[in-house]
């Protein structure tokens, strides 16, 4: 857009002494008026290291989904319980990240590479030079991974291996099962957010990011065509007016129930 109808934005994330990440200042008020009044749960394929820089506005969130789905903090630590039932699932039906692994760095050319992590003991990912990657090599990788219950993906410069048990949709049916939660609204933009996106009861989808430039899409998920800072600002509001039309319908609710039981009442008496 013109310079002059950019938005002003919040910096919510700094990295190596520099400003990273944003959002537009009317997100952030967004933000701090939905999270009073639903249960808003940041969920990301970071780590918690990685996630504790990101500074949303508004109150602490009670829940956050990091590393896939394998961790769930709780008041900001991870909860043991969650923790122990995800490396039981792993280890159950998985190949070792420790194969993975080798075979990452064996099937990688030293040309393109340029880093290779472990997250939480819980799965890998490459940082490429994505001009060099050969054509078909992640193809290879996904065929050879699958057969051991993990899956790949290309996302920007990394590439993902991760068990196939691992998701962010199972960690938030565990949020929805602990705080009886009825309705799960959700938005993402990764080939790793499709399963989240699924499981919701509604979602939204941007105009960026790997889900876009496949032309992923599902029956209850909505493609927006904001892309950026624009795009989680139309999120929000969406958020928010699913949340008040939520309320509404339960007000209503209660109130036939109540007009139900004097009716019942008056019929006995």
């Amino acid at each position: 857009m013109p310079d002059a109808e950019a938005p002003r934005l919040l910096c919510v994330e700094v990295y190596g002494s520099k400003p990273l990440s944003y959002m537009t200042e009317t997100a952030a008020g967004l933000l701090e008026r939905l999270a009073r009044t639903a249960l808003f749960v940041p969920t990301t394929t970071r780590t918690p290291e990685q996630y504790g820089r990101v500074r949303l506005p508004g109150p602490a969130p009670r829940f956050a989904i990091c590393a896939n789905g394998g961790r769930l903090l709780v008041d900001g630590v991870s909860d043991p319980d969650w923790q122990d039932r995800v490396a039981g699932r792993l280890a159950g039906e998985c190949a070792p990240l420790a194969e993975v692994r080798a075979h990452l760095l064996a099937a990688a050319d030293p040309a393109w590479l340029l880093k290779e992590r472990i997250a939480e003991d819980l799965f890998a990912y490459l940082v490429v030079d994505r001009a060099l990657l050969p054509q078909g090599w992640v193809k290879e990788l996904s065929e050879w991974a699958e057969g051991r219950g993990w899956t790949v993906s290309l996302q920007g410069r990394k590439i993902y291996a991760v068990p196939r048990p691992l998701t962010k949709s199972a960690a938030m049916r565990e949020v929805a099962r602990r705080t009886g939660a009825g309705l799960t609204l959700a938005a993402g933009d990764s080939l790793l957010d499709a399963d989240l996106l699924l499981a919701a009861d509604r979602a939204w989808r941007p105009g960026h990011g790997e889900l876009a430039d496949t032309g992923w899409s599902a029956p209850h998920v909505d493609v927006l065509e904001e892309t950026g800072v624009a795009a989680g600002e139309e999120i929000l509001r969406r958020f928010g007016a699913a949340v008040a039309r939520s309320g509404e319908a339960r007000g209503l609710a209660r109130d036939g129930a109540r007009g139900g039981a004097e009716d019942s009442s008056r019929d006995a008496a």
